[in-house]
């Protein structure tokens, strides 16, 4: 039995970069792995079949406070998965849902947490939701933010863009470790190295250089262009769309940035993402 090391971020923040990343590090492939297989190497925390297995019931049985607290269960299940540590992706924020906690941190080794500048995921969330800007920045200024059940995914709580962020980064946790989806654009190999470092990985150079090359955002694209990617949402043309930053400044208004930054000024300023 191993432990959960979380690959966590609030939604559209850089976390299937991560999950890209980590899996062509750690396979070392002779091409870049496929994305249509990244649930083999990390397993969903939201995935519905992991509730319908761990209850024994199918996921129109399960009421909201039962997903809530057959959660930390499936956690537990995530480490009989494997005979070492597992990596596992959450959307959710490190709190509570229903009286439960939305990560069992019983059988949690430690976290990897991704935070992109909030003006440039508000953009991303309204793709992925097929949503314009105005009710995207609204939902990530909501406390009760979050996601529903469906045929494919239990439901996530994310709060607000500010909460999720401050759950997860605020106090000094060991076994956590934050960095910038902007940093990782700027300097790939340093700071994917951090990461590698955090796992104490300690790759060689050539092969961080490969896995930065064989998750970069071209790649990536190209995957998806060519062989489509299940994860994209229904309401999207693409999953990955321009791997960029700093597209606020051309798509937002001065009042669609003054609302962002008045919901979420405190913890943008400690990621130095006031405009």
């Amino acid at each position: 039995m191993g432990s959960i090391v979380w690959l966590a971020s609030y939604p559209k923040s850089g976390n299937t970069w991560m999950r890209a990343f980590l899996h062509n590090l750690l396979r070392n492939p002779a091409r870049p792995v496929d994305i249509n297989t990244l649930d083999q190497f990390c397993l969903g925390d939201a995935q519905v079949y992991w509730y319908e297995h761990v209850s024994g019931k199918q996921i129109a049985e399960l009421t909201r406070r039962d997903i809530a607290r057959l959660r930390p269960e499936v956690h537990e299940a995530f480490t009989r998965a494997h005979p070492d540590s597992v990596f596992a992706k959450t959307h959710n924020m490190l709190g509570q849902s229903e009286g439960e906690p939305l990560v069992n941190l019983d059988c949690t080794a430690g976290a990897i947490y991704v935070v992109r500048n909030p003006l440039d995921v508000c953009l991303s969330l309204a793709d992925h939701e097929g949503i314009s800007i105005d009710p995207a920045i609204a939902l990530m200024a909501d406390p009760a933010g979050g996601s529903e059940t469906d045929a494919i995914n239990v439901y996530e709580v994310f709060g607000s863009w500010s909460m999720h962020v401050a759950s997860w980064t605020q106090e000094e946790r060991s076994g956590l470790i934050w960095v910038r989806y902007e940093d990782l654009l700027a300097k790939p190999a340093k700071h994917f190295a951090r990461v590698a470092d955090f796992l104490g990985l300690a790759p060689p150079r050539a092969r961080l250089e490969k896995a930065v090359q064989f998750s970069s955002f071209d790649v990536l694209q190209s995957q998806e262009a060519r062989a489509g990617f299940r994860e994209r949402s229904q309401h999207s043309e693409r999953f990955f769309r321009s791997g960029t930053a700093g597209q606020w400044r051309q798509a937002l208004s001065a009042a669609q940035v003054d609302a962002v930054v008045s919901a979420h000024a405190e913890q943008m300023a400690r990621f130095d993402y006031l405009p």
